[in-house]
């Protein structure tokens, strides 16, 4: 089945409980996984060295559950300003055959204007998009 899953994280407890989760399939499957987080461009001067802290802190979260079950676990990260496009195209530069990942469940008015993350990857990626809830 999947042999390849990327996990993006945001680092709010919601995604954490969908790394959590992902993690287990992941077991369940005997598959590898990436777990990915997209940084935000903030302070140009520092945004490097800004990002790659809170990357590393993320991605350190994931990492630790994938060394808790036994699995074979990869992080990457990028700079975009456009987290969606970069989720997806992490799922493609690395192989992925399905993403896992979070819903944030914004509803009315906010949900309707911003959209969430989860949804523009859902509408705009090819590979099988699994969103725990």
């Amino acid at each position: 089945m999947f042999q390849h899953i990327l996990v993006p994280t945001d680092g709010s407890e919601l995604s954490y409980a969908s790394a959590r989760a992902g993690i287990q399939l992941a077991k369940s499957l005997n598959a590898k996984v990436t777990g990915f987080y997209a940084a935000p461009r903030i302070f140009p001067a520092t945004s490097s060295e800004v990002s790659k802290t809170i990357a590393d802190s993320y991605l350190a979260a994931i990492a630790a559950l994938a060394k808790e079950v036994g699995i074979t676990y990869e992080s990457v990260w990028a700079t975009s300003d456009y987290p969606a496009q970069a989720i997806i195209k992490a799922a493609e530069n690395n192989g992925c055959d399905l993403i896992y990942m979070a819903s944030h469940g914004r509803k009315g008015l906010q949900g309707l204007l911003l959209g969430s993350v989860t949804q523009k990857v859902l509408t705009h990626c090819k590979i099988p998009v699994l969103v725990y809830r």
